[in-house]
């Protein structure tokens, strides 16, 4: 044994002797991305308009931790919780990283015994996705998430979610775009009076849930061979999966002869009469559709659910618009604080995510086709010097600049050329440049320099933290 030691030390230290050599793969872990400065301009604006909704809708806003108890998580996604990414044992707790914001959210409300807020939360999560990166689908990506949680009167904080989701796709400018309607109710109710058994109705949902990517016959075969359903079952359910409209559906459905028989049913179609009602005061109806086949696999809805898909007119020819994805999707949960709640004592809720990251490679894409120059700094103006040895009064009036808040920079040589200087203004979008010179100095001024138009006055030196704030607001 001891020989074998030996052996087995000595062809280590011969390894360990290339450790010096070893070459590094240099790329990011699959389905995740870097994003260099252009890429973050684009996600900070994206980030600034749809906090800017939320705050204007009276949210305040929480964080939680990017990893959860395991037995938090588990049991609350349905047939996706095997995308959850589990964390090795450390120091006795058994974690799993976080797969959206809204079961952390439940668990914050019960936790703090907390059962009236709105809020929003901005930050990452993780699935153990197959990505499909160029459709902006990763493994770690940002949610933005908008939600009402306490006991309200039917379909009022429902009605502000939609109206919400119809304000930031309109800001945003992203092209047309349709928010989808449905309630989990209407759709147990139609699986019921269509004869699935209860044991399947999760199952089925999640099959029905991929008709936006997937026609009816592979939908109906999977229901089928897969799944157990009977043919006849299926049949039905595709008769009443495949309608869409608005009020007036509504009306027939609830004059329906099967559907208005089913209590469950009847109550998801008064609803969504009601959600209806108040989305005509809003002005939205126009891009909202009540779409029986919307389903959204996830386990935790009780009632109202909603999918915002972002539309692709190919040509005039085309009749039905072809649907780029989904951009945006919630719904109401009325039970899943209660899981956390040792008393089961229930908080309703309803909330919106935004599906940033498919914004964000819509935006992208927009932009390198456009080839619009994209500013990736906020400086409003360049310190620069005319002749030699000013450095120091560089230095002196950056400082100023700085502590009275203004974004100011200049270039780490003793003694840059001005051309030099004023070149990096035009490659980086400075649009001003604040000149000192021994002239300048004797006469108590600073030359301020507009790179756009390259018009040139003196400003006293008091003058100028006041002179840039008024010119860098006309930018």
């Amino acid at each position: 044994i001891a020989k074998e030691v030996a052996k087995l030390l000595e062809m280590k230290a011969q390894l360990g002797a290339d450790e010096g050599k070893h070459k590094f793969v240099l790329k990011t872990p699959k389905g995740t991305r870097d994003f260099g400065p252009k890429e973050m301009a684009i996600r900070e604006r994206a980030f600034k308009a749809i906090i800017s909704c939320f705050k204007r809708h009276g949210a305040e806003v929480i964080d939680t931790p990017v990893f959860e108890l395991k037995e938090t998580l588990t049991g609350k996604y349905g047939e996706d919780s095997k995308l959850i990414y589990d964390l090795q044992d450390q120091g006795g707790e058994l974690l799993s990283l976080r797969y959206d914001l809204t079961v952390p959210f439940a668990r914050y409300l019960a936790m703090n015994k907390i059962t009236n807020i709105k809020r929003y939360h901005i930050a990452k999560v993780y699935r153990r996705d197959n990505p499909a990166m160029t459709r902006g689908r990763y493994r770690e990506f940002y949610q933005c998430d908008f939600d009402i949680a306490g006991q309200f009167d039917p379909m009022i904080p429902d009605a502000e979610c939609l109206k919400i989701v119809h304000e930031i796709l309109s800001d945003l400018q992203l092209g047309d775009f349709v928010i989808k309607v449905n309630d989990r109710r209407i759709l147990d109710g139609m699986f019921a009076v269509c004869g699935v058994p209860d044991s399947k109705f999760r199952t089925i949902c999640s099959s029905v849930d991929k008709l936006d990517k997937v026609p009816w016959e592979e939908v109906r075969s999977e229901m089928v061979a897969e799944k157990g359903l009977s043919p006849e079952a299926a049949d039905l359910i595709g008769e009443y999966v495949q309608l869409h409209g608005g009020l007036d559906l509504i009306e027939r459905l609830l004059q329906d002869p099967k559907l208005s028989q089913n209590k469950v049913a009847k109550e998801g179609l008064g609803d969504m009469k009601l959600l209806f009602e108040y989305l005509t005061l809003f002005g939205i109806t126009g891009k909202i559709s009540f779409d029986l086949s919307l389903a959204r696999g996830l386990d935790y809805y009780t009632g109202v659910i909603f999918e915002a898909v972002l539309l692709q007119q190919e040509n005039e020819h085309v009749e039905e618009p072809l649907s780029v994805g989904s951009v945006a999707g919630g719904g109401r949960y009325d039970g899943l604080v209660g899981m956390f709640d040792p008393k089961g004592r229930k908080v309703p809720c309803v909330g919106v995510s935004i599906g940033i990251e498919r914004i964000f490679s819509i935006l992208e894409q927009r932009l390198e086709a456009s080839e619009e120059k994209i500013r990736t700094t906020e400086t409003q103006v360049l310190v620069a010097s005319a002749q030699k040895k000013l450095l120091e009064e560089r230095l002196k009036l950056i400082s100023e600049l700085w502590d009275a808040g203004i974004k100011a920079e200049m270039l780490y040589k003793k003694n840059p050329k001005l051309l030099n200087q004023l070149q990096y203004c035009e490659d980086t979008g400075i649009p001003l440049v604040a000149i000192v010179g021994e002239q300048e100095l004797k006469d108590g001024v600073v030359k301020l320099r507009i790179v756009a138009t390259r018009e040139e006055v003196n400003v006293p030196r008091e003058s100028l933290v006041e002179e840039i704030r008024i010119r860098t607001s006309q930018c």
